[in-house]
């Protein structure tokens, strides 16, 4: 008989608490602070008041996930008999990844008739979710663990992310630009335009002049990047850092332009906003192969 098998993802990944709720989905914590406090576990914070109190003056930093805490999530799985296929933020932007592969393979010598699959998405936020979202269907529909770690690995490549921020400094404080850059494009209202590429990582890709011309060409650069044969019964993702009006404003160009229905609407979890700041908008969805 089949092993029944489960799929786990980290707080990176911004699943709503609907999904988690329905999938029964493990979540593996991602930490953050402001000074000497600590949040992401038992001490937590709503996305509104962490983004205010960043629009305040206050700098937060990020910290990667707990090897102790990760251990405890998969032997409760473990002992209830599941293998486990772990999909991870990307590996490119934290060393996260890497912590669950060390704990997974020290669990394995343990559970040695137990299976640990760590899959790096190379990815972040909502595209973590799709794929949570996807394995979890291939499952239902009695994929066996084999063919889901398979056609995860294949997915993941099409998960596209494009986003804008409203503030630059966020970005040059996490050494993503220049302090020239951000002195530079602030004076001048200019939004940057970034991507995840096919190694995880976040690249810039142009900018375009003021808010509103940003989310325009979030839009259009998702149009350009969509497939001939793109499945609209995927969800796609729309996130953002306290800025609910312009992520609806995001979605309802989304559902002007494309037949997109299953549009999930989500804050951008703190620990990914500490980087990417206040007014932080992004989409993600299922489109080409991505570009390097």
């Amino acid at each position: 008989m089949m092993k029944n098998f489960c799929i786990t993802t980290d707080s990176n990944s911004d699943l709503p608490e609907e999904y988690i709720a329905r999938l029964q989905t493990t979540i593996i914590p991602q930490y953050y602070a402001f000074g000497d406090t600590v949040y992401g576990d038992e001490l937590n914070m709503s996305p509104k008041e962490f983004y205010e109190r960043m629009r305040a003056g206050e700098l937060p930093t990020s910290q990667a996930n707990n090897p102790a805490v990760i251990e405890e999530k998969f032997r409760a799985l473990l002992d209830k008999g599941y293998d486990i296929i772990h999909i991870g933020f990307s590996s490119a932007l934290s060393g996260s990844y890497n912590n669950v592969c060390m704990v997974a393979k020290e669990l394995l010598e343990e559970y040695t008739d137990a299976k640990i699959t760590v899959i790096d998405s190379l990815n972040v936020s909502l595209g973590e979710a799709i794929m949570v979202i996807h394995a979890n269907d291939l499952k239902d529909s009695g994929a066996s663990y084999e063919e889901v770690v398979d056609a995860i690995e294949e997915f993941k490549s099409h998960i596209n992310v494009h986003f804008t921020v409203d503030d630059l400094f966020h970005l040059q404080r996490g050494g993503r630009v220049s302090k020239a850059t951000a002195i530079v494009g602030s004076a001048l209202n200019l939004k940057p335009l970034l991507y995840v590429n096919a190694a995880g990582a976040l690249v810039s890709r142009g900018t375009a002049h003021g808010r509103n011309k940003s989310i325009h060409e979030l839009v259009n650069r998702m149009l350009a990047s969509l497939e001939e044969n793109t499945d609209y019964s995927l969800p796609v993702g729309i996130v953002h850092g306290n800025c609910l009006a312009d992520a609806h404003t995001l979605a309802g160009l989304i559902r002007q332009e494309t037949a997109f229905t299953n549009i999930i609407i989500n804050d951008i979890s703190p620990s990914i906003g500490t980087h990417a700041g206040p007014g932080a908008l992004g989409v993600l969805y299922y489109g080409q192969k991505k570009a390097d």
